[in-house]
């Protein structure tokens, strides 16, 4: 197993922190290097896709786990797949779509185990855990280990396999529609009318300042008898496809606007991340945040500040807007049924900490929360007001973890 001091980051770019990184490539090496692990302890850490500090431990010990990136079974007939927690979402799409497969869980650049630590459960049917003590358990959904470990930010012990549902695809693209709303006031309209419907793949780009004109994308699969006329997905529905710059006017007939094709996610080359200027205060801060459902106008509260003439925001390309229709089971689950609003903003922007302290106080008022996988700079006084079923998630984790073995940044931070 290799290891080095390295300082490490968010995606933000942000928080640097030095910290010993084991690079396991078994289970065997992830068990050897948390019982080796010193006084300041150990965390595991994906590709580092989040822009938060939960996979960051200054002076400790952090386990990349992007080597144990091997399937290890499929079951078609049960619509389940087991694979390791350092895989690529992304290419776990690629590798079952010949099958006519897809993760409930969605594609793209995130590992498996990084999607489960930052709380995005849909999907994940059991996980394979290393405990403090070095040994392995297996956790299934329903457990309250299992409802912890999602969301638990890496805190619950490493993450080295998971179980993931599937569902069946006919091709590997998504039907795309774009639909322009003149405010966010007209965009809430939609989706709160009576009778609406979830809508898959649905996400909702909002102009910070201006006129705060909105811009909703959702995507649909489509089945093989939806694809155009001549379309070269006909002859080979389940291949990858190209990338879309390759292909004059997008990868349909109508390109990727209004009614367009797209492929499944995962399928795509990644995005690339933003940055803002160079030099040492060349990163951003993400601020991801739930609202309940009925407070709408604290989400329109929220995007007013955005927008003022004075926030330190407004060098922000767009905030986006998504529709939560359920809860999270965990203590540390960030999803709320209501509003999902982020936006990313440059990090040396003049007057940001108070700025986004002044946002938080906003979110805690509505009883809505912050993401902390994305978060580097919460006030731990907040944390509580947020997270009501904190206590439950402490209690849990002293319970398993007396001593306090798996440890970060934001854990010292936060007092978790």
């Amino acid at each position: 197993m290799d290891d080095d001091f390295v300082p490490l980051t968010g995606a933000g770019r942000t928080a640097p922190s030095l910290a010993l990184l084991a690079r396991p490539r078994t289970a065997a090496e992830a068990a050897g290097a948390v019982l080796a692990r010193g006084p300041r302890g150990a965390v595991a850490r994906g590709r580092g896709r989040s822009c938060g500090d939960a996979a960051q431990n200054a002076g400790g010990t952090v386990l990349d786990v992007t080597a144990l990136d091997r399937i290890r079974g499929l079951d078609e007939a049960a619509g389940l797949v087991v694979c390791e927690a350092g895989t690529e979402l992304g290419a776990l799409a690629r590798a079952l779509l010949p099958y006519g497969l897809h993760p409930r869980t969605g594609g793209g650049p995130w590992t498996a185990g990084g999607t489960v630590a930052s709380g995005y459960g849909n999907g994940v049917e059991a996980l394979e855990l290393l405990g403090a003590d070095g040994k392995s358990r297996t956790v299934r959904r329903g457990e309250p280990l299992f409802d912890a470990t999602v969301g638990g930010l890496g805190l619950t012990g490493v993450v080295l396999a998971v179980t993931l549902a599937l569902r069946s695809v006919e091709t590997a693209y998504l039907r795309e529609r774009v639909t322009r709303f003149r405010d966010v006031d007209a965009l809430l309209a939609h989706w709160t009318a009576p009778g609406a419907v979830p809508e898959p793949y649905a996400r909702a780009r909002v102009e910070p300042a201006g006129r705060g004109r909105a811009v909703l994308t959702t995507a649909a699969p489509v089945p093989y008898a939806g694809l155009p006329r001549g379309h070269r997905a006909r002859r080979t529905p389940l291949a990858p496809p190209p990338f879309p710059g390759a292909w004059p006017g997008g990868l349909g007939s109508g390109g990727l606007g209004s009614g367009g094709l797209r492929p499944l996610p995962g399928l795509a080359h990644a995005r690339v991340l933003p940055a803002y200027g160079r030099g040492p205060r060349a990163g951003f801060v993400r601020y991801r945040c739930a609202v309940p459902e009925g407070r709408e106008e604290a989400l329109r509260g929220l995007l007013a500040l955005l927008g003022d003439r004075r926030s330190p925001a407004r060098g922000a390309r767009h905030a986006r807007v998504e529709r939560v229709y359920a809860d999270g089971a965990g203590p540390l689950a960030f999803p709320v049924r209501g509003w999902c609003l982020t936006v990313d903003v440059p990090a040396g922007a003049r007057g940001l900490g108070r700025f986004l302290d002044v946002l938080d106080e906003r979110v805690a008022a509505a009883g809505g929360r912050v993401c902390l996988a994305e978060d580097a700079r919460l006030r731990p006084a907040l944390l509580p007001v947020m997270y009501p079923r904190l206590d439950a998630f402490r209690g849990l984790r002293a319970a398993l973890d007396p001593r306090s073995v798996f440890r970060s940044d934001l854990s010292r931070r936060l007092g978790l």
